[in-house]
């Protein structure tokens, strides 16, 4: 038994297999912060904090020895709850594979958006910062007008090529603007998401979380999410008629080089 108590859990092998294979079906397409920045781990549940490398000198224990305090960003855990109906649990034991998942799905979206809150925009009381609140560039405005979106994405890029970041590079963007991507043509019919790819050399990523759009090197090394343990299903408790369960991880996140981003932000 380990900390997520899953030989508590009154779930057969197949009702653990129908929660894991609704679980990593969703979280494929929601953790849209782990397709472009760099992935460390997992190092499991004991990894408690990402070494920085530095130091801060502090008052010395005793005459004539000097000391030091290494510097460290503490892992943040993140939770998210969710109920399993015994009945639909019954089914998957039957044989069923169509059974009610919806909480679930709702708790991956949950833990997902948390996550990519925390990578591009921070997470303040956890003390980290995130791609936007740490990149070197102003943000660059566009306006509503999508035809003139590419305009801004081409800017975003050379000045990181300016400042000497190689791509390829990717828009991280927020739903809205990626379903107008989505649906706008552009002048002789061509696609825009396509122009869009061509400028970036890399992908568009829907990313839920996201305020408006993020376009960032792609090359590695720039931003790195530190990962002790990787989302895992664990059991709380159950009564007669329903199993309550969670998603949980644990992370921190480090922007190495801040010249390696660009915020779009739409004109107010």
């Amino acid at each position: 038994m380990n900390h997520l108590h899953r030989d508590l859990a009154p779930i057969s092998e197949a009702g653990w297999q129908a929660v894991e294979q609704e679980a990593k079906g969703r979280l494929t397409t929601f953790l849209a912060a782990r397709k472009m920045v760099d992935f460390a781990g997992p190092h499991g549940w004991a990894h408690s904090a990402t070494n920085l490398g530095r130091i801060a000198a502090i008052a010395a224990p005793s005459e004539g020895v000097a000391a030091a305090q290494r510097h460290v960003l503490p892992l943040v855990e993140l939770r998210a709850e969710f109920n399993v109906s015994r009945v639909q649990l019954d089914d998957a034991e039957r044989g069923a594979t169509d059974i009610d998942l919806a909480e679930l799905d709702e708790a991956v979206r949950q833990v997902a958006v948390g996550e990519n809150v925390v990578v591009f925009h921070g997470y303040q009381a956890a003390g980290i910062r995130g791609i936007t609140e740490s990149t070197s560039h102003e943000p660059i405005v566009h306006g509503d007008d999508m035809e003139h979106y590419p305009n801004a994405v081409a800017m975003a890029t050379d000045r990181l090529r300016q400042t000497g970041i190689d791509g390829p590079y990717g828009l991280a963007i927020c739903p809205t603007m990626y379903t107008r991507i989505v649906e706008t043509a552009e002048h002789g019919g061509h696609l825009l998401l396509d122009h869009l790819r061509e400028i970036l050399g890399g992908p568009l990523v829907w990313a839920p979380g996201v305020e408006d759009g993020v376009v960032l090197s792609l090359r590695g090394g720039d931003f790195i999410l530190d990962c002790g343990q990787d989302l895992s299903i664990g059991y709380a408790n159950h009564d007669a008629d329903v199993v309550r369960l969670y998603l949980e991880e644990s992370l921190s996140f480090r922007v190495l080089e801040p010249d390696a981003a660009v915020a779009l932000v739409a004109k107010g």
